[in-house]
């Protein structure tokens, strides 16, 4: 297997000597083996949360460092089955998806009520669950854009999950509603004992703006992390920001030039610090997406687990890139992505 260095190749300097000169690295909660302790158990959250966050924490081969690898497959709902798993067929069937996640050693599985219930009673005691609660479905037509939900928490909790997760899409028409409803729902996640992960997208037709795509922008993806956490995410998933300004392109909402003056920089570590300060410093932590599959899945998926750890994040949820391949071909990817997280020599920029 190759190294961090010898996979990231010309990037690997810019990544891996950066110095963050932005939001400095003292000021932030850095994830490590007493987060639950130190940080997680200053809020709120009772007991039995911490313990289900320490067992998500514990799980895989990154158990015990703080950081998180976490495999999930809900694209069965949010692409289509057939787009997701014709690639690979055997993962029609969840059992597979779960021995994947088992194999690869990850922190956890994340997947729909429907897929991880009809393993639970062989699996749940194997490996911790995430729940998701709701989807995008792809079957209406014309087409709609909303969260709806597929289950209830109580079920989740039925089925031994550890965690619950659900997407918002900030920034739609629907994201009032969705922003009650999965409020709603993770107060009784945390009543019940679980923790609870927030997919924090955006969506919105005009989050485009002469010919760049805003969506992944640092100012309104933080913004969402933002939002996220105050809704009680224990955790927030989130695109890598791909570029910045799109309060100011949108000339929409209210910003400040020191976001892009002095708390930010083009350079991707900085704008996801920014993230990571958007979720209470740290307090709330921050795992970014692995994105789809491509032509260099190995380097992207290595490379977004560096931003994501010299950021301040605490891991990467990564599924299509791994899933889509050949099964040993998805478990060395993983592991590559694990390495980061296990290599003591690769710190907060």
């Amino acid at each position: 297997m190759a190294t961090t260095n010898e996979i990231l190749g010309e990037d690997g300097q810019s990544l891996l000597e950066h110095e963050c000169r932005t939001i400095p690295k003292e000021k932030l909660y850095q994830p490590g083996p007493d987060m639950v302790r130190d940080i997680y158990q200053a809020t709120d959250r009772m007991p039995s949360v911490l313990r289900s966050l320490q067992t998500l924490l514990n799980g895989g081969r990154l158990g015990g460092t703080g950081f998180l690898s976490i495999l999930p497959v809900d694209q069965g709902i949010e692409h289509s089955a057939g787009a997701s798993f014709a690639k690979n067929p055997m993962y029609f069937d969840p059992k597979e998806i779960v021995e994947l996640a088992l194999e690869a050693e990850c922190s956890a599985v994340a997947s729909t009520l429907g897929i991880l219930g009809s393993v639970a009673r062989d699996y749940a005691h194997r490996i911790p669950f995430i729940a998701k609660l709701n989807h995008n479905e792809l079957l209406t037509y014309p087409e709609t854009y909303d969260q709806i939900l597929f289950g209830s928490v109580e079920k989740a909790f039925q089925m031994g999950a550890v965690a619950v997760g659900a997407t918002v899409y900030f920034g739609s028409k629907e994201s009032g509603r969705q922003i009650q409803e999965i409020t709603a729902a993770f107060e009784r996640a945390h009543e019940l004992g679980m923790a609870t992960i927030l997919w924090a997208y955006l969506r919105n037709p005009e989050f485009k703006r002469d010919g760049t795509d805003y969506h992944t922008s640092a100012d309104l993806s933080s913004q969402a992390v933002h939002l996220s956490a105050n809704m009680g995410a224990d955790i927030v998933k989130q695109k890598l920001p791909t570029n910045n300004g799109g309060y100011t392109a949108m000339k929409y909402g209210k910003t400040d030039k020191r976001v892009y003056e002095e708390l930010t920089s083009e350079h991707p570590i900085d704008m996801t610090r920014y993230m990571v300060a958007n979720a209470f410093m740290g307090r709330a932590g921050l795992i970014n997406s692995g994105g789809g599959s491509g032509e260099n899945d190995l380097k992207e998926a290595v490379k977004t687990a560096v931003i994501n750890k010299r950021a301040g994040g605490m891991g990467l949820i990564l599924g299509r890139k791994a899933f889509q391949k050949p099964r040993d071909e998805g478990v060395e990817l993983i592991r590559a992505v694990q390495d980061v997280y296990a290599d003591t020599s690769i710190t907060l920029a």
